[in-house]
């Protein structure tokens, strides 16, 4: 027992003379130090890879915000039919800047009465029927049958425009349907309103409810649509003020003749 006291003793004796080197807590701090330094460097370096809230592996933008998606390619407007190439227009848009003779062939007569065609009236040129396809890709507002068009189909689409198939035969959809473009929707038929133009499919474009001309936006992007919208409006507005120029300049001559002549 007293041998190993005095081992015990001996060793004790060995770390209080270690301690009692002056250079020895000098260096246990700059080990210290050391450690300490190297942890909050490792941490920053962490934080600046993978900042707060930003999930490893997702993109982010700049402030940390989600990455926008991939913008959707922009559809462009098609001939609503599979065989386009055997497709022709038997009437035309009524188109107010157009010749009197193109836009006496675009009314409509129906119960002795005329209206300007709102859309284009398309037909196979051996007027057969045919697949009516959607000119782009929405969803159906109305897909129901009218006693004078015939079937007729509503496709809801962006930025508040909507295509119109009117004269179908029958159709493939019904309200709520979410349909591609080139889906069949319905077969070409006849109705009372065009009975001259025997099997077609009337068709339109419509932007905030206004009838635009289909022909001049066949083929392109569907985001033409609110150009040809801004100069239907710009056109029409510009009508308007022509019109009421041409009244007052009437009013005018009409009060100056009804003016007694000082020599009468």
């Amino acid at each position: 027992m007293r041998e190993e006291e005095k081992n015990r003793t001996s060793q004790q004796s060995k770390v209080q003379q270690f301690f009692r080197k002056r250079w020895v807590f000098p260096a246990i701090y700059l080990v210290s130090a050391a450690l300490i330094l190297t942890s909050v460097l490792w941490y920053q370096a962490t934080r600046d890879m993978n900042p707060v809230g930003e999930q490893p592996g997702k993109p982010q933008t700049e402030k940390g915000q989600d990455a926008a998606e991939v913008a959707k390619p922009v559809e462009n407007i098609t001939t609503p039919a599979l065989d386009k190439e055997e497709i022709q227009v038997v009437k035309k848009f009524y188109d107010s800047k157009s010749s009197k003779e193109e836009q006496e062939a675009a009314l409509v007569s129906y119960n002795n009465t005329y209206s300007p065609n709102q859309g284009i009236d398309l037909a196979k040129m051996d007027g057969k029927e045919f697949d009516v396809t959607a000119s782009l890709s929405g969803t159906v507002l109305r897909a129901e049958k009218d006693p004078i068009l015939g079937y007729v189909v509503e496709i809801q689409h962006e930025d508040s425009v909507t295509t119109v198939y009117q004269s179908l035969a029958s159709v493939a959809v019904e309200e709520g349907d979410t349909v591609a473009q080139h889906a069949v929707i319905g077969k070409a038929g006849k109705n009372l309103l065009n009975e001259k133009n025997g099997v077609h499919v009337h068709f339109e474009i419509r932007k905030d409810g206004k009838a635009l001309n289909p022909a001049n936006l066949l083929d392109k992007p569907a985001t033409a649509i609110s150009d040809e919208a801004a100069a239907a409006s710009k056109e029409t507005e510009a009508k308007q003020q022509e019109e009421k120029k041409n009244e007052k300049q009437e009013d005018a001559k009409e009060s100056e003749a009804s003016v007694p002549s000082k020599n009468a």
